[in-house]
């Protein structure tokens, strides 16, 4: 029994290692790590901070961002939340992305975020903004075997047969979304002028580059964890029509946008 047992463990080690797990071995459980893990001195100031750029960004990257979102505004409860994009598990994680057809790095995967997510720019590569937001990542990763997928990451499949309505869409959102984030989609401020509840289309809000501009994503991550506090209670057709909705509204451009998916693979729910 110990020599299977330690057969065992080391498949496991090497597994991580080698960034998979043998296969059909379940993907672990998203676990954020206790705040008492966070090391001391330099490192951990670091990881602090960074934990700031991210939820604050309005206030810690200001000269980055071309709207009213913090990253946080999707990457919910500090990118610690299944099925919300979540960062947890990302340390690490090498993958080809369709859209520029190349490795992405983390960093690459950032400053996407930045220059499309939040209309700015792209962070310097040995900025303090970046070296806080990778070390924040690590610190969340750090329960997670390395480039192993942990359950909860990304966004839930829906499944539907129906086409998307946008119509019906309009009249969901004014039932469901609109207490919050505006009848006219731009959002609420709070008693300083942040924002409350992020704007969703108009000038604030995310770009057109943005994967949350496209109808399968932005559907995806509203059945899952919208409206606030009932997560889940939209059903898949549902959260598609308000997704089609609130995605056909005018936002920013994406110059930049003449770049993407250049193999010519682009999805068909690409707003452009």
């Amino acid at each position: 029994m110990l020599r299977t047992a330690l057969t065992l463990a080391l498949v496991l080690l090497a597994a991580s290692v080698a960034g998979a797990l043998p296969p059909g071995t379940p993907s672990p459980q998203l676990r954020v790590p206790s705040e008492r893990t966070i090391p001391a001195g330099p490192v951990g100031e670091a990881v602090r901070y960074g934990r700031q750029v991210l939820t604050q960004t309005q206030v810690f990257a200001r000269a980055y961002v071309g709207n009213g979102l913090n990253c946080s505004s999707c990457h919910l409860e500090a990118g610690a939340k299944a099925y919300a994009a979540p960062w947890v598990g990302l340390w690490g994680m090498y993958e080809y992305r369709a859209r520029n057809a190349k490795v992405n790095t983390l960093q690459d995967r950032v400053n996407d975020c930045f220059e499309r997510s939040m209309n700015g720019k792209a962070l310097p590569l040995d900025s303090d903004e970046m070296r806080g937001i990778l070390a924040y990542v690590w610190w969340l990763s750090r329960e997670v075997p390395t480039g192993v997928d942990v359950r909860g990451r990304g966004f839930r499949r829906l499944r539907t047969s129906r086409t998307p309505d946008p119509g019906r869409g309009q009249t969901l959102y004014a039932e469901k979304c609109s207490s919050c984030h505006g009848l006219d989609g731009h959002g609420r401020s709070g008693p300083n002028g942040e924002y409350a509840f992020p704007a969703l289309w108009g000038p604030k809000s995310f770009n057109i580059g943005a994967g949350m501009a496209r109808v399968n994503t932005a559907a995806a991550f509203t059945k899952t964890n919208m409206p606030l506090g009932r997560d889940n209670t939209l059903t898949d057709q549902e959260a598609l029509d308000i997704a089609a909705y609130f995605t056909q509204q005018p936002r920013p451009d994406f110059p930049a946008k003449i770049r993407d998916w250049p193999k010519g693979d682009k999805p068909k729910d690409v707003p452009y």
